[in-house]
């Protein structure tokens, strides 16, 4: 395995806690990546333009790489391009930041192609900016003299430029044959229902409990980001069920916009289950709630949201409840569950049964013939039937969506 050093610039207001909460992050990031992280290093300080942070520190990072002979260095915090050039110069080793680091777990993860689209995409929006720079860098041995660089630099920009422009027509194209999908889903009287929630919070491992399947389940971050979807039957109603890729801290708005046609599994679900691993520290579970909010919210203000404390079985009942109750205000219509163990699976059916959008119920008499009897038989696979009575006609008590309420009473209506 690759051996990383980890370096992580401290502002000097922030709180100790969550310094060491996205450290301990970036050490689950390096490794979900394959690297083994072999030594880390932090300064509380303002940033430095030239190296992020401070000279001396960089000298101390150089030695230290030399020591453990290291092949990466991975900052938490984002580099300009002339940081990674000036880093690189003095340790004399490969620097990364963080998103570059997402974005090396995204390509190895990617396997669609839409997938592998979507993170070139995310890779060109990062660099655009940094184009201009990253060619100074790439030339510099080569200007003929004072800004010589200036046509390199356009026809570069230019190419990353148009082939964004070209992905982005692609991903319209594959996210318009997804709408009609979903409309053709909706038609036929599937609800829509999305796991959403923080990565490694247990999505996948709930959504082969629920659906009886086996998706890739490992402990590290990241592990989904092909959507995968499946048939879930909630007390007689059909849904469908997706897995999607997990939310982390400070994901910049170029990553977010590249994978939006991943994420509109989720914000075109009918209702949402916001996963959350309850077994975390307390303030843990809290900032990982604020960011999947604030990464849904705009677009999920009308679709019912019901968190789902997974892993409770690690937690004593009074404990558990005391999480719930302190993080009510983030966690609407909480269900504890256990998805390795099974436990709480009909308690969330029931949960998510009572969110659906509402079927309307209706009575009805079917003539006791052939036809009736076939009308019959096609409603128990499009509606819930809640009862059938057999005597001069198949009295039927039963609740669908509208297209099948209406086809039944036109059936009957001339019947």
């Amino acid at each position: 395995m690759k051996r990383a050093i980890l370096v992580k610039r401290n502002d000097p207001r922030s709180e100790d806690y969550k310094n060491e909460l996205q450290m301990a992050e970036l050490e689950e990031l390096a490794g979900s990546a394959g690297y083994t992280v072999i030594a880390e290093l932090t300064q509380t300080r303002s940033p430095d333009r030239k190296y992020q942070i401070g000279r001396g520190k960089v000298e101390e990072l150089a030695q230290l790489v030399q020591d453990v002979k290291a092949d990466k260095i991975i900052f938490h915090n984002q580099l300009s391009t002339m940081q990674v050039y000036n880093l690189s110069e003095v340790c004399r080793c490969e620097v990364i930041d963080k998103f570059q680091l997402i974005l090396e777990i995204f390509a190895t993860r990617a396997t669609t192609h839409r997938s592998k689209l979507q993170v070139e995409l995310a890779r060109l929006e990062y660099e655009l900016p940094k184009a201009r720079a990253i060619v100074s860098i790439l030339k510099k041995e080569e200007r003929p003299g004072f800004m010589g660089l200036g046509g390199y630099e356009d026809s570069y920009a230019q190419d990353v430029k148009n082939r964004i422009a070209r992905i982005k027509d692609e991903l319209k194209d594959m996210e318009r044959d997804r709408d009609s999908l979903r409309s053709f889903r909706h038609s036929k009287g599937f609800s829509l229902v999305a796991l959403a929630g923080y990565t490694n919070a247990g999505k996948s491992t709930l959504f082969n409990s629920l659906v009886d399947e086996s998706t890739t389940v490992k402990n590290m971050l990241f592990t989904t980001l092909v959507p995968t979807t499946r048939s879930l039957n909630v007390d007689g109603r059909d849904v469908l069920l997706t897995d999607t890729v997990g939310f982390i801290e400070d994901l910049p708005h170029w990553m977010v916009d590249a994978f939006r046609s991943t994420l509109n599994e989720i914000f075109f679900a009918d209702v949402v289950l916001l996963v959350v691993d309850c077994a975390e520290p307390l303030e843990t579970i809290r900032r990982k709630l604020l960011v999947c909010h604030e990464t849904m919210w705009e677009q999920l203000q009308e679709v019912s949201i019901i968190t789902v404390f997974n892993k409770s079985d690690l937690l004593a009942e009074e404990e558990l409840e005391e999480r719930m109750l302190s993080l009510g205000y983030l966690a609407a219509n909480p269900v504890a569950v256990s998805a390795k163990k099974s436990f709480g699976l009909d308690a969330l059916k029931q949960e998510i049964r009572r969110h659906l959008p509402k079927w309307d119920r209706i009575q009805i008499s079917l003539p006791m013939s052939e036809e009736g009897m076939s009308m019959l038989s096609w409603l128990f696979k499009e509606s819930v039937i809640h009862n059938v009575g057999y005597s001069e006609s198949i009295d039927v008590d039963l609740e669908a969506r509208d297209s099948i309420i209406n086809k039944v009473r036109s059936f009957a209506g001339k019947k």
